[in-house]
């Protein structure tokens, strides 16, 4: 099997020239940042399979490429990118990747966490024009997190703010157990939770599960924290909620648009905390991705 990394930046060339190994399935890297739909049937021209970074995979531009038979997604959104079900029609087999940045994801939602509860981003920004705010923060300790998912990265999140002093509350989809963690219906997630932090897979079922109905069933004064997929939220039924005070923070990773497009309501809202869709961008989780990505191919070829 011959396989191309399609859409590399130079920091994940990198990365994979350190962790690939002479008994991978030959792979070619291109370092493209953007690679347009028209390009793409003669790219994949003559490869079995491809990595995919971040890159959109239209189905018409797809069904142009033959021989494909495998595009790797390299981590766990591939909807956001392509329809894998369409893909599937095609006879191209669409794999994500799960687990490599747990740690990393759950160590930025903390982060993001504190810093909405303290206005650490509000007190930067004015400091650096000048100005000396001493805004009053909230204290956490005592407070509840809600979890709204429970995979690998929710785990680590709860296992971080139980060391903190908080009490932990999760729904998931399906029954699980875990250490420090009550697992409580839907409805009382929404009531009771402080701090609400989204950990659901993007799917047909989920996009936009928090809706503006679920928004309003949410504790005044809650903050909200996703380093999930934007298009789990109802986007403007968020954006009327922060405007309207009855949610306090919004702290946010992940967007509908990517990247954030100029004079987008978010960026204009004081008690919004933004980050560029890095919550995973660790080089450990960049090696594990990479490797996982490659240990799939070698599968493949198996």
């Amino acid at each position: 099997m011959k396989g191309l990394f399609f859409d590399a930046t130079d920091d994940m060339a990198a990365v994979f020239h350190k962790v690939v190994r002479a008994d991978d399935p030959r792979l070619d890297v291109n370092i493209q940042l953007e690679v347009t739909p028209a390009e793409i049937p003669g790219m994949f021209a003559g490869y079995d399979f491809v990595l995919d970074d971040h890159s959109m995979l239209p189905t018409e531009a797809m069904r142009l490429c033959t021989g494909l038979k495998h595009v790797i997604f390299l981590g766990t959104g591939a909807r956001s990118y392509m329809n894998p079900e369409e893909l599937a029609e095609l006879g191209i087999e669409v794999h994500i990747i799960r687990g490599y940045g747990d740690t990393a994801v759950a160590e930025h939602t903390i982060a993001l966490m504190w810093a909405a509860a303290r206005g650490i981003a509000d007190m930067h920004g004015a400091m650096r024009r000048g100005e000396w705010p001493r805004t009053e923060g909230r204290q956490l300790t005592g407070k509840t997190l809600g979890l709204l998912g429970f995979g690998g990265i929710a785990a680590e999140v709860g296992r971080i703010a139980g060391g903190g002093g908080m009490r932990v509350l999760a729904w998931n989809r399906s029954p699980k157990t875990a250490p420090g963690v009550t697992f409580v219906d839907l409805d009382t997630l929404l009531a009771e939770s402080d701090v609400l932090s989204l950990h659901l897979l993007l799917n047909d079922d989920t996009r936009g599960f928090l809706s503006a109905e679920r928004l309003a069933r949410l504790k005044p004064g809650v903050m909200l924290v996703n380093t999930a997929r934007g298009a789990l939220i109802d986007e403007p039924a968020l954006i009327a909620a922060l405007r309207a005070g009855r949610i306090a923070h919004a702290a946010l990773d992940v967007f509908v648009e990517e990247p954030l497009p100029a004079g987008n309501p978010f960026a204009g809202l004081d008690n919004v905390t933004l980050t560029a869709h890095s919550a995973f961008r660790t080089p450990e989780a960049s090696e594990n991705l990479i490797r996982m990505g490659l240990d799939i191919a070698k599968r493949l070829a198996g």
